[in-house]
């Protein structure tokens, strides 16, 4: 019944922008502190952002900083993921999570629930 959804990947240019969503049910966003993590090939899962359950501060990989930027729609039970200027380096799957914690994990081990992931790719 607890499910994570992703959509809004695909294929984009570099310096282009995607906006990944993640629909969440079976239980409320704001009770879990929620995230993004991405997975290249041949490499592990690197945490991306995060928001926290109980106060909404937002953590950032450095490599993202400045470019990316999370939120959150409670009323949607949906958190999103807007990706800006990217580049090749950013091409992976890219996976909504969640854990039961008031604060952000950067190891995905941690998290509690994770969907299927959706894939960006990032060519010219």
């Amino acid at each position: 019944q607890l499910q994570l959804v992703e959509s809004g990947g695909g294929l984009v240019q570099p310096g282009g922008s995607l906006r990944l969503s993640c629909a969440v049910s079976g239980f409320s966003p704001e009770s879990y502190t929620m995230g993004w993590f991405r997975q290249a090939p041949g490499k592990e899962h690197e945490g991306v952002s995060c928001i926290s359950s109980y106060d909404g501060n937002t953590y950032y990989a450095d490599s993202v900083k400045g470019r990316f930027t999370i939120s959150r729609d409670n009323t949607k039970n949906t958190v999103s993921l807007q990706m800006n200027n990217l580049g090749p380096e950013d091409t992976a799957v890219y996976y909504c999570t969640a854990i039961m914690a008031t604060k952000c994990s950067s190891s995905y081990s941690d998290m509690d629930y994770w969907g299927d992931g959706t894939p960006v790719t990032v060519s010219s």
